[in-house]
């Protein structure tokens, strides 16, 4: 945001941090970044960038507690779970072999701590409480050795978190002068 104040220091900006869907019209947002499949057909939506899921812990977590070898053994291991509306959690996998169809598996996984923040649940991970299903953009910048490390990476997460991240807006004939900017430098920065 600072790049953008810079170069746009007319423009003002109330930020809400909320991980709720809200009524982008009723309550009086201009402007939503959400982490979807897909966009509501009834707003206007930007692709700032493509998205995927990981599933990572760190190494003294796994070296305590051992490598799972398959989704099912995440049953037995501590997760590090986003907060949902539904009581009970599951996350499905995906593994694909050259000439065989696709194996889909869905695990049941329960751990010490929900959240709906992947930040908070990055940090719990880096501290060994856990194996975390992050979003690339909360984990890429972790993983290593000595930080966080791929779980089951023969195994793909699915249906976990979008696959893409939208600026979205209620439809209106006209897209405000700020907000198009502002979705234009998100683009840009999130590219990068």
């Amino acid at each position: 945001m600072p790049a953008f104040f810079a170069r746009y220091p007319e423009v003002r900006i109330e930020l809400d941090l909320n991980d709720r869907l809200v009524n982008l019209t009723q309550e009086g947002f201009d402007l939503a970044i959400r982490h979807t499949q897909t966009a509501p057909d009834t707003h206007v939506a930007w692709v700032l960038r493509e998205s995927r899921s990981l599933l990572v812990a760190s190494t003294a977590y796994l070296r305590e507690h051992g490598t799972p070898a398959k989704p099912a053994d995440l049953a037995q291991h501590a997760c590090l779970l986003y907060l949902r509306d539904a009581g009970a959690q599951s996350w499905t996998f995906e593994r694909t072999v050259p000439r065989k169809p696709a194996e889909r598996v869905v695990v049941p996984v329960n751990g010490p701590l929900r959240a709906n923040n992947s930040e908070v649940l990055r940090e719990a991970a880096l501290a060994g409480l856990g194996i975390g299903l992050l979003p690339d953009f909360s984990a890429a910048t972790y993983l290593g050795p000595k930080q966080l490390v791929p779980v089951l990476a023969q195994w793909r997460p699915l249906g976990f978190f979008g696959e893409r991240i939208y600026a979205i807006r209620p439809w209106a004939p006209q897209v405000p002068r700020a907000v198009q900017l502002l979705v234009d430098h998100l683009r840009l920065s999130l590219a990068a």
